[in-house]
């Protein structure tokens, strides 16, 4: 698939809308609404009980999203958002007091309330401050104790658009038999993600901003050797072994991370996510990843040549990611014209988000950078 054919798919690209919000919620593509359209009228006037399409759907989408991050599609379950996802894991890894969990400052509270949370059993936090908005190696090498039992960590972060090292985090972990924990959703479908190769431990992330899909669709990957030390915090008819034996109460856990899934599924959602990432799967992940970057670098290029001050600075392109935020004056009056120029970001802790998508062009860099110039010189 060409660039030109992936912009057809987006309706309100033909209505001359620069959206550049996916850190926020991505739109959905013709293709998605067609999809769900075809879904809504098996539940209307089609079959109705449409459970077996919807398995092969499942499994579809978890196949995809098994090659996105190279895992098995046995290793990820489902959830509705990503909060539950770290606390599913926050609550099943039986930590006790004065063990440790070191996580960073200016996390998005998804990735940290869930492990705040077991300061009530005794569990300990060390919170990592980032250096220039960047998370430094050296700075979690001294703070690992013997007592350390998990980091969890964005991939991307949410405000400023850091992307973490991964790589060297994770062997850094696995050398101290450290839980490495990440939340994926400011990251999966736009940078390349290797479960395997990142040592990663536990992933969760969401459908419904890179990926543009529905809300209240989520996911999470679980290596087995987590999986077989957790203690499951909930269980439902569907996660057990012999779930339609309905009345033999065996409380056998599924061995795979479907054991993790209690009951009925976000259907509806679980098949948007299935076609949206068709899209990613025949553009292809390196080309998005590629698109993407160029596209933050080209913004971050021309926002510096226009003298606005970003949120982070002196970083590489491997330290890059969708997301590029900048701090202007008088923030709302630039906000507010960005949207009278049919612009949409986000104004986030007194900053302004741009996130642009692979289908994003530098035309539409310029425009957005022409607003905000023509605004300031006016303030």
């Amino acid at each position: 698939m060409v660039l030109q054919e992936a912009r057809k798919l987006f309706s309100h690209l033909a209505k001359e809308l620069i959206y550049f919000n996916h850190a926020s919620l991505g739109p959905l593509s013709e293709r998605v609404t067609a999809r769900i359209h075809e879904f809504t009228e098996q539940r209307s006037t089609g079959s109705i009980d449409n459970f077996p399409q919807f398995i092969k759907s499942s499994l579809s989408a978890k196949t995809q999203l098994g090659k996105m991050l190279n895992c098995p599609v046995d290793r990820i379950s489902w959830i509705d958002n990503v909060s539950n996802a770290l606390n599913t894991l926050a609550n099943g890894i039986n930590l006790k007091k004065g063990d440790r969990i070191i996580l960073f400052e200016n996390e998005f509270p998804s990735n940290v309330y869930p492990f705040l949370n077991l300061r009530k059993n005794g569990v300990e936090i060390d919170m990592i401050k980032t250096n220039g908005h960047r998370i430094l190696i050296e700075d979690i090498e001294k703070t690992i104790t013997r007592d350390t039992k998990l980091l969890s960590i964005s991939l991307v972060q949410f405000l400023s658009g850091f992307r973490a090292d991964l790589e060297s985090i994770g062997e850094l972990c696995s050398q101290n038999e450290i839980i490495f924990a990440i939340d994926a959703i400011q990251g999966a479908g736009v940078v390349n993600i290797d479960i395997e190769k990142m040592k990663i431990d536990f992933l969760a992330g969401g459908s419904q901003k890179w990926l543009m899909a529905l809300q209240g669709t989520s996911y999470f990957y679980v290596s087995e050797k987590l999986q077989d030390k957790m203690i499951q915090p909930y269980m439902g008819w569907t996660s057990v072994s012999d779930a339609w034996s309905l009345t033999s109460y065996d409380m056998e856990l599924k061995k795979s991370a479907d054991s993790f899934q209690n009951g009925t599924l976000n259907s509806i959602g679980i098949t948007a996510l299935d076609e949206s990432l068709k899209l990613f799967h025949e553009f292809g992940l390196v080309n998005i990843e590629k698109r993407i970057l160029d596209n933050t670098e080209y913004l971050r290029k021309r926002l510096i040549e226009s003298g606005i001050q970003l949120m982070l600075n002196d970083v590489d392109r491997k330290q890059l990611s969708g997301i590029t935020t900048i701090k202007v004056p008088e923030i709302e009056k630039v906000y507010a014209e960005l949207q009278k120029n049919n612009i949409t970001c986000s104004m986030r802790e007194g900053y302004i988000r741009f996130a642009p998508h692979f289908y994003n062009t530098r035309e539409e860099i310029d425009k957005v950078i022409d607003s905000i110039n023509t605004t300031v010189s006016d303030l």
